[in-house]
């Protein structure tokens, strides 16, 4: 169950069937992991092209997937390249000690 301080009453509900013996962090995480897949999936879809092909091979299919994957794969390595975690991490702490 997820409830903002801001609201009166919870917002969104979730039924699992993981194990008892996880942390409620552990099931949150994997919970919150369907959002990404989601998020991923239609980039792919509407920035990569993977949802184009009109093929009726598995040959043909799994080419067009494991180029797709490989340009997704791209892409996050320039994002990386271009905005690394660690720039985000140090901005939020403050100018960096050695910076005059």
């Amino acid at each position: 169950m997820e409830w903002p301080e801001d609201d009166k009453a919870p917002s969104k509900f979730a039924l699992t069937t993981l194990r008892r013996t996880m942390s409620k962090k552990q099931i949150v995480r994997i919970f919150k992991e369907r959002y990404r897949t989601e998020r991923v999936y239609a980039e792919m879809k509407g920035e990569l092209g993977l949802d184009h092909f009109e093929g009726r091979s598995f040959r043909g299919w799994h080419h067009h997937v494991s180029v797709a994957l490989c340009c997704y794969a791209f892409v996050v390595g320039e994002r990386m390249r271009h905005f690394p975690p660690s720039a985000r991490r140090q901005s939020a702490l403050g100018p960096h000690p050695l910076a005059a």
